[in-house]
């Protein structure tokens, strides 16, 4: 239709398109649990077939991707309160609309991501002088150029590290870790069941095909996080918010639920303290 923009995303990018199919479907709901009239509009900017490439956004999953992003928007205001000064980047940040969920009037933004998502976002969304957009692989330091630790840094790394090569995902923490002394890394991890399931082809929630996930995270995996770096001083489970109806109910009380308790998403927060002078070879 004249006036949308037009997006041709494929493989991995194309999934910032299957969030916001969903997001926005749970965000136009009378009763949603996550308003986002962001999103909503982004969907009627957009010239791309949702319903032919990714199927109907179901109820029960549009629900549970917005719990996930409500999950991650708690994180980012309670560094905000602790930082109303800070930094937050965004790794593949695709479409997600949290600046403008979040946003406190402070904060800088960095939104990091690769040239054809980044380019998207940059034509359908405004931004201001507090955001900054970072053409660059997440994999690749680059990034970390120019951003000041000495106000807060918080990483987030939203429906991201799951598509990354295990050793990728361990040098990527060590690498913010070590670069942003006092800062903190939020991200979400699928089990090592659904993973595998991803990377045998299998249909994933409400039909659609996701890329393969090379990456899967088990709650009793969470412990070997401690030694990816020596600055790492906290490792703790974000629970996801409570939502609406039965499945809303027990989304954050999955982990005592024993056939949930091992095979479910995850949301984890790490905090970053300074190394050892004897570990980082600092005087």
């Amino acid at each position: 239709m004249p006036g949308r923009v037009k997006a041709d995303l494929n493989g991995v990018p194309e999934t910032a398109l299957w969030t916001l199919h969903h997001r926005a479907a749970e965000a136009a709901r009378p009763d949603t649990v996550l308003p986002d009239p962001r999103a909503v509009q982004l969907v009627t900017e957009i010239e791309f077939p949702f319903q032919e490439r990714l199927g109907a956004a179901r109820p029960w999953l549009a629900q549970a991707l917005a719990l996930r992003a409500l999950g991650f928007d708690g994180v980012v205001r309670a560094f905000l309160a602790d930082r109303p000064d800070g930094t937050v980047v965004a790794l593949g940040e695709g479409l997600e609309t949290q600046f403008w969920r979040v946003d406190n009037g402070r904060a800088q933004w960095v939104t990091v991501d690769l040239d054809d998502p980044l380019a998207l976002r940059r034509r359908l969304l405004p931004h201001g002088e507090r955001q900054r957009l970072v053409a660059c692989d997440a994999r690749d330091s680059q990034w970390m150029a120019g951003i000041d630790p000495s106000r807060g840094v918080l990483v987030t790394a939203q429906g991201l590290l799951m598509y990354l090569q295990p050793a990728q995902v361990t040098r990527l923490i060590a690498a913010c870790a070590g670069a942003f002394p006092g800062g903190t890394m939020v991200f979400d991890t699928v089990s090592r069941r659904f993973s595998a399931r991803t990377r045998a082809r299998a249909k994933g929630p409400g039909g659609h095909r996701l890329p393969p996930m090379p990456w899967g995270m088990d709650a009793a995996d969470r412990d070997q996080l401690w030694q990816v770096h020596p600055a790492i001083s906290e490792v703790s489970e974000v629970p996801l918010p409570t939502g609406r109806g039965f499945l809303g109910r027990l989304a954050p009380r999955a982990s005592a639920v024993p056939l949930l308790r091992t095979d479910r998403p995850l949301i984890t927060r790490l905090r970053f303290g300074r190394a050892p002078a004897s570990l980082t070879g600092q005087p």
